[in-house]
């Protein structure tokens, strides 16, 4: 049996870094996000050799090894082993080896929650393989624990989440990582004018969040920080987004991007650099409104809001430079899972 699973990437629309301890259990974050057509992938196949064989091109790790009760966290491939030591601790399965191959459509680093929404697609994946009942909320937050906890991974919780649920949903972050999934129904021509409206640039430098969202949490603990205040506008700014998407109000929703973007450098110094900025600029002189990068910042993807017909003229202008523009569109599912069989396999096939 082979089976196989994918789950989308996300934009971060508003209010990232409140769903971030310890700023979302003592006053509660609010985000804004939405999945993109771009996926994450897991195929597991069944084997008899006694191995767990390891294919994650991300990564760059390929190895075997016999099967154990815990896998060592050593550095490679550490999602995989994560969600491998968590499905055996907690469901104790009878499995006699298996090969696990992963791999993504954006960069690792890229600021579209490559890593979170990688966790889910592999749990959805062995949910599938050995009929686990977990539903979207305990997928998510599995993820969530898997990569906070147990890997002591830094980051937030919009990210799982928004793999597992898919579409635009505003989610509100509590205490003691209580987690409420608000699915939004957006009129389809304003889903349209926003993709119309939006364009991705990826800078051509990818980036570890961990350092940047560490200081994030250093500032948010720090109650006379101006990071404190600065996130009081960001979690703000989702709310008040969210009522600009559901009215289709793009001026109102470029505005709340660029004054959100204003905000979110005042989180850590990290957050841009002159290779973000120097985007900014081309982007603006060539007729972007407004725009922000896409997770916690220092590389990966930017988001540009554009009026449509002056689109092409951005694009253009941002392909002088190192990076490139990626064509995404909004997707409503989320992380799901099928089975096949050998005999459907393509790569039994003969031509």
């Amino acid at each position: 049996m082979i089976i196989r699973s994918k789950a989308p990437l996300r934009l971060g629309l508003a209010g990232g870094g409140s769903d971030v301890s310890p700023y979302s259990d003592i006053y509660g974050g609010l985000v804004l996000n939405a999945t993109i057509n771009l996926y994450t992938y897991t195929t597991i196949e069944e084997t008899h050799d006694g191995l767990v064989s390891i294919n994650s091109y991300d990564a760059e790790c390929h190895q075997s090894c016999p099967l154990t009760d815990k896998m060592e966290i050593d550095g490679k491939a550490s999602l995989i082993k994560g969600v491998y030591n968590r499905i055996v601790r907690d469901y104790h399965p009878k499995w006699t080896g298996f090969k696990i191959t992963t791999y993504n459509d954006a960069p690792a680093g890229s600021g579209l929650g490559t890593s979170s929404t990688m966790v889910v697609c592999i749990i959805k994946a062995f949910v599938e393989w050995l009929s686990l009942p977990l539903g979207d909320y305990e997928i998510a937050r599995m993820a969530y624990e898997v990569e906070r906890k147990d890997l002591e991974l830094s980051g937030g919780k919009q990210d799982q989440y928004a793999a597992a649920f898919g579409g635009f949903n505003y989610m509100e972050f509590l205490e003691n990582d209580m987690v409420i999934v608000n699915p939004l129904k957006v009129k389809r021509w304003i889903t349209d004018e926003l993709e119309a409206s939006l364009l991705l640039y990826f800078t051509g430098r990818s980036r570890s969040s961990a350092a940047i969202i560490d200081q994030q949490k250093a500032n948010t603990a720090n109650k006379e920080s101006r990071s404190i205040e600065a996130m009081h506008h960001i979690k703000q700014s989702a709310k008040d987004m969210k009522l600009a998407l559901l009215k289709g109000d793009m001026r109102e929703f470029a505005r709340i991007l660029g004054q959100a973007w204003e905000d979110k450098k005042k989180m850590a110094d990290a957050i841009t650099n002159p290779v973000i900025e120097h985007a900014f600029e081309v982007a603006t002189q060539a007729g972007a409104v407004a725009g922000k990068v896409s997770g916690a910042g220092g590389g990966g993807f930017c988001m540009f809001m554009v009026e449509p017909t002056k689109k092409k003229a951005v694009i253009n202008a941002l392909k002088q430079l190192d990076g490139f523009v990626m064509p995404f569109q909004f997707t409503d599912g989320g992380a799901h899972g099928w089975k096949i069989y050998e005999t459907d396999d393509i790569s039994t096939m003969k031509f």
